[in-house]
């Protein structure tokens, strides 16, 4: 079982050597992924070879989902796989890639095709969430250029811990970036993620150069995260991004503590009690007085 830990980062650009057992994607053949239908049988070497070439990869599950993962009506597809190891986590079976659904992008992007139509009807489109959508890069690659081949609006939800894998080329068929500042101190950062805060901030500083379309996202947790220092920190890094469009304080809840139980994981928020509406809408304040526009 995946237990929460820290392994070593280099330097602040966010780069991660992950184990072996992380990436490992299963193999095809099995029940498919709401009705996705997968390719036939490959070999070891063929079911490697799509890996590395972004062909194949693990998703954990998608979800048609309105104002919710962007603009409009959006398909949300979850990949299996993360580096981080929030202690709110409301998918803890996303951590490891192994514990996925094998799907090709073909068979994805045929999924999402047929959509087409929703999205164009209420300005939505398709949403790569997880898990860490950053870390299965080549996969995610061939969504997003298969999407903006349709015309589909995309965006990623992120950390933006991985943000370096995310290339140009990329970023050019990404239309909108979720992104997750956890913490404004790294201390606190570290305790909540047990990763750094610095690939973020990086990742964030170089879609504000770029003028990319920015939704930040922070989780107020009690006893956490929310303390006026911290949530200040937040909002200094935040407020210096002008591409940031809007920024949504989401509090705290104990939905997924049946889930760390059934898979074996040390929950350790179980006895933090959800913030009030009046603490939330204080440290929606907080970020208010840097002019950035809350919900």
């Amino acid at each position: 079982m995946v237990q929460l830990q820290t392994r070593t980062t280099e330097g602040i650009t966010g780069e991660y050597r992950p184990e072996p057992s992380e990436i490992e994607v299963p193999r095809l053949g099995g029940a498919g992924l709401d009705g996705i239908e997968q390719a036939q049988e490959m070999t070891r070497a063929e079911h490697l070879a799509a890996v590395r070439e972004g062909r194949l990869g693990s998703v954990h599950s998608w979800e048609l989902v309105t104002a919710v993962d962007g603009p409009g009506t959006r398909m949300t597809v979850f990949f299996a796989g993360c580096p981080l190891r929030c202690l709110y986590c409301h998918n803890p079976d996303t951590f490891q890639m192994r514990e996925g659904t094998a799907v090709t992008a073909e068979a994805l992007l045929k999924k999402i095709r047929r959509y087409r139509g929703v999205f164009k009807a209420t300005d939505g489109g398709v949403t790569f969430s997880g898990g860490e959508p950053l870390f299965q890069p080549k996969f995610l690659a061939n969504l997003l250029r298969g999407c903006k081949e349709m015309g589909i609006h995309t965006a990623i939800d992120t950390s933006g811990f991985l943000g370096r894998s995310l290339t140009d080329e990329m970023m050019g068929n990404v239309d909108l970036v979720l992104l997750d500042v956890k913490s404004g101190i790294p201390q606190i950062y570290k305790r909540t993620t047990g990763r750094e805060l610095a690939p973020t901030v990086a990742f964030g500083d170089r879609l504000n150069a770029a003028g990319k379309r920015i939704w930040v996202r922070f989780v107020c947790v009690p006893g956490l995260t929310d303390s006026p220092e911290n949530v200040e920190a937040v909002a200094r890094i935040i407020s210096r991004w002008s591409s940031v469009e809007r920024l949504e304080v989401l509090p705290f809840h104990q939905m997924a503590r049946d889930k760390w139980e059934s898979l074996g994981l040390k929950y350790e928020l179980e006895d933090v009690e959800p913030p009030s509406k009046e603490h939330v809408e204080e440290v929606r304040n907080v970020f208010r007085k840097y002019g950035l526009k809350v919900f």
